[in-house]
């Protein structure tokens, strides 16, 4: 078997506070191969952003990692120097942010930026970086690549803008790329060439894909598998095809159920009740029992599962009965 270009290893992120310990990321694990893009989706608060930023060691203080391990292409990365850390982010491992303007310096051309990146990380000259620059912005689909290298950030659109910023993140050519929510702003057409872009790049360069987002339309056309997150905890992971087709845990089934594809016929969009629960209370047992309508007496007492331990898909004491693909793993 090959090595995963990605494995979370019961990754655990704390915030410390006057009040207790915050927990937003709390065991999860999965494995990203190459070529790969795994979706991660769930609502605001369930841990998705966090586990990602958690993986490029950019948390905010005091929010930090306090267990499990990170490897990527089978080394620790966890532990590692604050000063190897920042070799790896952009050489190795490429970020996408949901608002490209976080992410440009509106005083600096956007030649600049991508040339003063790719010598960064790569040991080129100028003259090398600027042509690896046209490269990068004609590979995402920057028209007139070459005379855009004078433009600054604010003479693009917001569709330009993330492809540049697409183009920032692949430059130094890492073998793992990470994009939170990079469609949210963009309207449905923009949405749909920014996904084709990324599925085409990584199935090109063989780059593995960790893709942020709430829009499971999204994680249809563009990914490959799919782990649903719930208060920090991993509900379900598996094929996209299979989860959206049969999903096992409940939160799963109310968030298909939620999406207008998934309602066609239907008169209203059917709706999971409730809120997710705070961080600081957060119920005993399943996290879910109070929203679920499976939730039995042993939900809301016991611990709740990892995935693989009542059911090789889900995190449910009892999960929606299952197909012939029980046997699928997680990772």
């Amino acid at each position: 078997m090959t090595t995963p270009v990605l494995e979370l290893r019961d990754l655990t992120v704390d915030i410390p506070t006057r009040h207790g310990v915050l927990r937003p990321v709390d065991s999860v694990s999965w494995a990203i191969d190459a070529g790969e893009i795994l979706g991660v989706v769930g609502e605001s608060g369930a841990g998705k952003s966090m586990t990602g930023n958690a993986v490029i060691r950019l948390l905010d203080p005091p929010a930090h990692i306090s267990g499990g391990e990170v490897l990527l292409e089978g080394v620790r990365i966890d532990n590692v120097s604050p000063a190897e850390m920042r070799r790896i982010r952009g050489k190795r491992i490429g970020m996408v942010f949901q608002d490209p303007l976080t992410s440009l310096n509106p005083l600096l051309t956007i030649g600049d930026q991508l040339t003063e990146t790719i010598q960064r990380h790569l040991d080129v000259t100028t003259e090398e970086a600027r042509k690896r620059a046209v490269r990068g912005l004609d590979e995402v689909g920057i028209p007139a690549a070459k005379d855009r290298l004078g433009a600054y950030p604010h003479e693009f659109s917001g569709g330009m803008r993330q492809r540049v910023v697409i183009a920032l993140a692949l430059c130094a050519e890492p073998t793992l790329l990470i994009a939170d929510e990079p469609t949210t702003a963009l309207d449905v057409s923009v949405q749909a060439q920014i996904t084709a872009l990324l599925k085409r790049l990584c199935r090109e360069r063989g780059m593995a894909a960790m893709l942020v987002t709430h829009d499971m339309g999204v994680i249809a056309e563009t990914a490959d598998r799919v782990a649903v997150m719930y208060a920090g905890r991993l509900a379900e992971i598996g094929p996209v095809s299979q989860i959206i087709a049969q999903p096992r845990h409940p939160y799963t089934d109310g968030l298909m159920a939620s999406t207008p594809a998934a309602s066609a016929g239907h008169a209203r969009l059917r709706q999971i009740p409730g809120a997710m629960p705070r961080l600081g209370r957060l119920p005993d047992g399943c996290a879910f029992s109070p929203r679920c309508p499976r939730a039995e007496a042993k939900c809301r007492h016991d611990p709740r599962p990892k995935v693989g331990e009542a059911d090789a898909r889900a995190a449910c004491w009892f999960p929606i009965e299952a197909g012939p693909d029980t046997k699928d793993s997680a990772a």
